[in-house]
């Protein structure tokens, strides 16, 4: 199932969250009006939906429309005599398998970390010990905060699910992170962690993938290198995705200031191109697949100085001889054995989809992933991607612009595929 589509109604005795009580916690953000759709989804799914909402999730979206999509009574008030037990967040933890955060504000995420329990939401999640996921959303700059991130740390280490924000336009009219994810991917995650019908997880639980991510830094002298403008953000986001699935990740990564979260995640940082050789080589062996999304650089210097190298005089240039770098995609191309696969990037600006394909079949790969410059909001720098996957059928997938993450989804999708093929 593909990050952007919708999850289909199943009969009940086939549906991955048939008999799964799942409470909607939602609080006052924007991203409220959403709620309603994610409601139904998991109610699609098979699951039995009750909400519970902060005083200010009101001003957004109204009890009404949660109990007519839910067919629940909604729980926002902690003292409600109406509630159907005088203690009802007690009552709620009980009969809820998980509960879902969405959209989760700074507010209720920092009383979430600190054990505060003043209303009716935050009373009940400091009480509930199973299944919990937390959908951020808010503005970039409440995001990025020590404080916030602080609060992230502490919930991860109590085991809370993170389903990651994505960017676009916020409610304060910017563009950047902070949007909560689309109920189709909030609603997929649930399902592929409850549901016991897993079977793209069935697929990739257990194996061991190598990433490659990021730039490589190819030295001039003691200050000065030659790199490229990738950050790392799609291999990241890959890394991330394939752990959540159940695999052991092994990421090797040139120069980046990205982090990861995961803990089934090992990072080995490397800065030249032959350091990332030499550990993807080693890793390889020992791995079911590897997706090479490292933007290494073709070329290094034949000599690098140990010291700043000094200009001479104010008119005379400089010239540098490049020597070629070990081609790492070509040779686990060449030493993959029976049952490993293999998947590559191609950065092109022409003739894109053939000179992918001969690339494809040039360095032994199970399938491509092909990134254009001409596309606005992809490639390097962006938190987004629009790519097109290719495989060895010569079936060609074209993906529409998405987040990251959202690429990250379909490429593993691709991976299970071929995996179980």
């Amino acid at each position: 199932m593909k990050n952007d589509e919708p999850v289909v109604a199943t009969p009940a005795t086939t549906a991955p969250l048939h008999g799964k009580h799942i409470i909607v916690g939602i609080t006052g953000g924007i991203a409220a009006y959403k709620a309603p759709l994610l409601v139904r989804l998991l109610i699609k799914a098979g699951a039995e939906v009750r909400c519970a909402v902060t005083e200010h999730a009101m001003q957004f979206v109204t009890p009404l429309t949660l109990e007519t999509v839910s067919n629940n009574s909604v729980y926002s008030d902690l003292f409600d005599r109406g509630n159907t037990h005088s203690t009802e967040h007690i009552a709620l933890k009980d009969w809820g398998d998980a509960i879902v955060v969405a959209p989760a504000t700074a507010n209720i995420i920092g009383k979430m970390a600190n054990g505060i329990a003043d209303d009716a939401l935050s009373t009940l999640l400091l009480s509930f010990r199973k299944d919990t996921f937390v959908c951020p959303a808010m503005n970039t700059n409440m995001l990025d905060s020590p404080a916030f991130k602080r609060n992230v740390a502490i919930l991860r280490n109590d085991g809370v699910c993170f389903i990651e924000s994505d960017s676009g336009e916020l409610a304060c009219g910017t563009y950047g992170n902070g949007r909560m994810a689309e109920p189709e991917h909030i609603a997929r995650t649930v399902i592929e962690t409850l549901s016991n019908n897993k079977d793209c997880d069935n697929v990739l639980a257990g194996k061991r993938i190598l990433i490659t991510a990021g730039p490589t830094y190819e030295k001039i002298d003691s200050v000065r290198f030659i790199g490229n403008f990738s950050t790392g953000k799609m291999g990241f986001a890959l890394a991330e995705e394939l752990a959540r699935r159940g695999c052991q990740v092994s990421l090797v990564t040139g120069p980046t200031s990205l982090t990861t979260s995961h803990p089934a995640i090992e990072r080995i940082d490397v800065l030249s191109a032959r350091q990332m050789f030499d550990a993807a080589t080693h890793l390889f062996e020992s791995c079911d697949a590897a997706i090479l999304s490292a933007a290494v650089a073709d070329f290094r210097p034949e000599n690098e100085a140990d010291h700043k190298i000094k200009k001479q005089n104010d008119h005379d240039g400089m010239t540098i001889h490049l020597v070629q770098n070990p081609d790492i995609l070509a040779t686990l191309g060449n030493n993959k054995r029976e049952g490993q696969y293999l998947v590559g990037f191609a950065l092109e600006t022409d003739n894109e989809i053939d000179n992918a394909k001969k690339k494809l079949t040039k360095k032994n790969l199970d399938f491509i992933v092909l990134n254009s410059l001409h596309d606005k909001g992809a490639g390097f720098g962006h938190d987004t991607n629009k790519v097109t996957i290719i495989d060895r059928a010569g079936t060609v997938n074209h993906c529409q612009l998405k987040s990251k993450k959202a690429v990250a989804c379909d490429i593993a999708d691709k991976l299970s595929e071929i995996m179980s093929a």
